[in-house]
């Protein structure tokens, strides 16, 4: 298997989206991502579904920033968010709330 890139989960994250774990939520998380793979992604979740656009969100309920390597970590399962947070490894504003529930929104793996 050919290592997943930043870009690749987050290209991926419409099919990994499980919207009966979303009800109810219309939010626009924006992804910062530095280091190699790197960049800036947003995701919108409203009325049931999951878009992805490339750039900066107008206005982002909630930002996480970190490593585009650790953000695949943890998209599939090899780091825990809340030890990457603790770590310093991964950075939140806004909504934290919701930030605490976004890896129930997606399959991971």
């Amino acid at each position: 298997m050919s290592s997943l890139t930043a870009r690749d989960v987050i290209m991926r994250m419409p099919e990994a989206f499980q919207p009966d774990k979303a009800q109810g939520v219309n939010a626009t998380i924006q992804y910062s991502l530095t280091g190699e793979g790197g960049g800036d992604w947003y995701i919108v979740i409203a009325e049931g579904a999951c878009s992805v656009h490339e750039g900066k969100a107008e206005k982002a309920d909630v930002t996480l920033t970190m490593d585009a390597q650790d953000f695949v970590d943890i998209a599939t399962g090899k780091l825990d968010a809340m030890k990457a947070f603790m770590g310093g490894k991964l950075k939140v504003s806004g909504n934290m709330m919701l930030a605490t529930r976004l890896t129930s929104f997606f399959r991971i793996g």
